[in-house]
């Protein structure tokens, strides 16, 4: 098996992929790249099993209608969202409050945060995939499944929080955090690349997307139940693992 990690960006210069491959009782650091156009993407999904991206997937059910009524005009499906609770669910999916719930971590709202941009990237890149390999789900339950980081690492055991930025003490948990992976997980092989990792936490979250990534495909995430399914298939679902990283191991 192969899987693929994206960290995505608004643009293609802070966009890294990882491709992890599994097999013989482990698992090796296949490709490791920062810098990675749409087209790269396309193609490196083709090449893997199951992808694992970094952005959400969709937007909240309720901004739609709110957007369509506040461009014909109509007031009613504007006031259906007047007030903070109303804004919340312009601004988070569904899969966010449950991420939020379960983990303590708040997720970027997609369409009132920085995520935006990315989104709407994300967007495009779902439909070059649609027009080559078909439409992935939303849900996760094809080949593209929406995926965070820092949810993961945290389901993981492993540090969740403060390894971003460029000052000295962000670079020196990520450079912990890879070594923190390592001893978590022995079988898995690095190749060489543990100083890029530990120099870019855009890399490092491809690699982290790429392992989550296994996880959906063995099934060891949580899935959306009855009362989730709806929404995960319009908005996104965020998989968090279910397990530790060693029942990752082939």
């Amino acid at each position: 098996m192969r899987t693929l990690g994206v960290d995505l960006a608004a643009a293609a210069k802070k966009t890294a992929a990882a491709v992890v491959e599994w097999g013989d009782g482990g698992a090796r650091l296949a490709h490791l790249d920062l810098g990675v156009d749409d087209a790269e993407v396309v193609r490196l999904f083709g090449t893997c099993e199951m992808t694992g991206i970094d952005c959400p997937v969709g937007w909240p059910d309720a901004f739609l209608p709110f957007i369509a009524g506040h461009l014909a005009g109509d007031a009613d499906p504007v006031l259906g969202y007047d007030g903070i609770e109303g804004r919340r669910l312009l601004a988070y999916r569904d899969t966010d409050r449950f991420v939020t719930a379960r983990t303590g971590l708040i997720p970027l709202s997609v369409s009132a945060d920085r995520l935006a941009h990315p989104a709407m990237r994300c967007a495009v890149i779902q439909a070059k995939v649609a027009a080559e390999f078909g439409a992935q789900a939303r849900d996760g339950s094809g080949r593209l499944a929406e995926v965070y980081p820092a949810a993961s690492l945290k389901s993981w055991g492993l540090l969740a929080r403060g390894y971003k930025g460029r000052g000295g003490t962000e670079a020196q948990r990520l450079g912990g955090l890879v070594d923190a992976l390592q001893q978590a997980a022995p079988w898995l092989d690095l190749a060489g690349h543990e100083d890029r990792l530990a120099g870019s936490d855009d890399m490092f979250d491809a690699l982290i997307a790429s392992l989550t990534a296994r996880a959906v495909a063995l099934g060891a995430t949580i899935r959306p139940d009855a009362g989730h399914a709806g929404p995960a298939r319009t908005e996104g679902w965020i998989h968090l693992p279910t397990g530790g990283l060693d029942g990752l191991r082939p």
